[in-house]
């Protein structure tokens, strides 16, 4: 089950897009079926964006220059974020997940935006100071305020299943600088093909790479508008940085992995 979330992406028609994966580490094991006490499916309320991706209006008329990206600063070991966390289960368990293995949501794995896949990440709940070690098998969440996307048992670990959605800090385990590779901005996600290519053939003139990407969610079918091939991190921040503020997109930086999704253009 492929990651998909709402999102920023795409300046740019392009033909095929380059992509960067990363290290691998060996999986965590997985934990044993959860109680009937425990929920299982994606929370309604808090999960219902984690995964999936909504339709946005086009940008404004007005098109932005494309823009130029330098190399971003390393980051050092023990790298931190903060944020929210939300967690998914059901409908996606048992679909496949963006680095191409089967979600299975009784294993301690997560999705991630930029994180390369099979990076060991420690979460702690900043609400009870409970932590556990996940390893980023997926791309997300798609939403704004959200840094990390749990599976059931990651969210059991840290008692986060029955509020849904719990701050966190995270801790990247390792000598991995999470800011080097290759990224994109994600603009928009539509279930109707033809609006996404309308969004692409507009900023087309200004922007390159644009493309579309197609993920096919248990609840259907989603095509995701991304601008830009851009090395590190930061300049592909900033980069979305630019689009905000020129063309009044919710842009988001996503990692372009070495594993293309099935369907996708």
């Amino acid at each position: 089950m492929i990651g998909s979330r709402l999102s920023f992406g795409a300046l740019l028609v392009v033909a095929g897009v380059g992509i960067m994966g990363c290290a691998g580490r060996r999986p965590v094991a997985a934990n044993p079926s959860p109680p009937s006490t425990h929920p299982a499916e994606t929370p309604t309320a808090t999960g219902e964006n984690a995964k999936h991706d909504t339709g946005v209006s086009p940008p404004p008329a007005s098109a932005a220059p494309a823009a130029k990206h330098g190399k971003n600063p390393a980051v050092p070991v023990g790298y931190t974020e903060e944020g929210n966390a939300s967690w998914y289960g059901n409908p996606f368990h048992g679909h496949r997940s963006s680095n191409g293995e089967t979600y299975d949501m009784y294993k301690l794995t997560a999705a991630h935006r930029t994180l390369p896949f099979d990076t060991m990440v420690r979460v702690t709940n900043l609400s009870n100071n409970k932590s556990t070690v996940v390893r980023i098998t997926d791309r997300g969440p798609f939403v704004e305020n959200r840094v990390i996307d749990l599976s059931l048992a990651a969210a059991r670990e840290i008692e986060s299943v029955g509020p849904g959605i719990v701050p966190v800090r995270l801790e990247v385990l390792g000598n991995v600088d999470p800011t080097e590779g290759f990224f994109t901005v994600q603009v928009g996600a539509f279930k109707d093909r033809g609006n996404a290519e309308r969004l692409r053939d507009r900023l087309n003139a200004s922007y390159t790479p644009v493309f579309i990407q197609q993920y096919d969610a248990p609840d259907g079918t989603f095509f995701r508008v991304r601008v830009g091939k851009i090395s590190g991190e930061h300049a592909a921040q900033d980069f979305a940085d630019q689009l905000r503020a020129k063309e009044g997109f919710s842009p988001m930086v996503l990692r372009l992995d070495e594993l293309p999704p099935s369907g996708g253009n």
